[in-house]
């Protein structure tokens, strides 16, 4: 079934998608910008930065959505000036339309990158595209569930729908895929900080931090492969 979806102002003014048959947000309610820059830039990319002086990284996003993640990391590039090569998963894209109807280039400030985000949602699928001299972009359609990955990834922004909607998505099994495609002192962030999820990833070897959490959320988690 095709789910409905409607583009929604968040509390910080920026947009996100509602599914109401679901009643799921693509991303907080208290705002999108917000959460993203502090559960992905803050506590996931400028933490492995400042911990382990990384002059590369490989990014792993599980749940690719409206690219929010990846432009704003692309973004933070711009400062960083390091190598990345960022991988976004995604099993329903969202549509050409839907894109349109994102406030984030306005948002951010980021006219000079609207080309960018824009070419970010038109790039071919399953391909390595260079967004800059020191950024790449590749988005895989395919499911989360299938994901073989060994030992590459530095970060994992696991940003799927959360567990009321999709549980499969955060038991033991999926953390065990997670753990297994890190590297080595490899990080996995996430908005989520339920006890069952901090404990299926544990289950599967990782060490896990509670956080504080973006607006309007208590705690977050950051778990890694020590």
């Amino acid at each position: 079934m095709k789910l409905i979806k409607n583009i929604i102002k968040t509390s910080d003014g920026s947009t996100t998608i509602f599914l109401p048959e679901i009643q799921e947000t693509y991303h907080s309610r208290h705002g999108a910008i917000q959460e993203a820059n502090h559960v992905f830039i803050k506590t996931g990319l400028k933490y492995i930065i400042d911990n382990q002086q990384k002059k590369s990284l490989n990014i792993l996003e599980i749940g690719f959505g409206t690219g929010l993640n990846c432009f704003m990391t692309l973004l933070e590039n711009e400062k960083l000036n390091i190598k990345i090569d960022y991988i976004g998963m995604e099993a329903f894209p969202i549509t050409t339309e839907e894109v349109l109807q994102l406030n984030y280039v306005k948002e951010l400030k980021a006219p000079k990158f609207k080309r960018i985000f824009k070419e970010i949602h038109q790039l071919s699928w399953n391909q390595k595209h260079d967004l800059s001299s020191v950024f790449s972009l590749t988005k895989r359609l395919e499911k989360f569930e299938n994901l073989t990955d060994a030992n590459q990834y530095d970060i994992i922004y696991f940003d799927a729908f959360g567990a009321r909607v999709q549980p499969e998505l955060w038991t033991e099994i999926i953390f065990d895929k997670m753990f297994n495609a890190l590297k080595k002192n490899g990080i996995l962030v996430t908005y989520a900080a339920k006890g069952s999820v901090r404990r299926a990833m544990q289950a599967a070897g990782f060490q896990t931090e509670r956080l504080p959490g973006p607006p309007g959320k208590r705690e977050m988690l950051r778990a890694t492969k020590l």
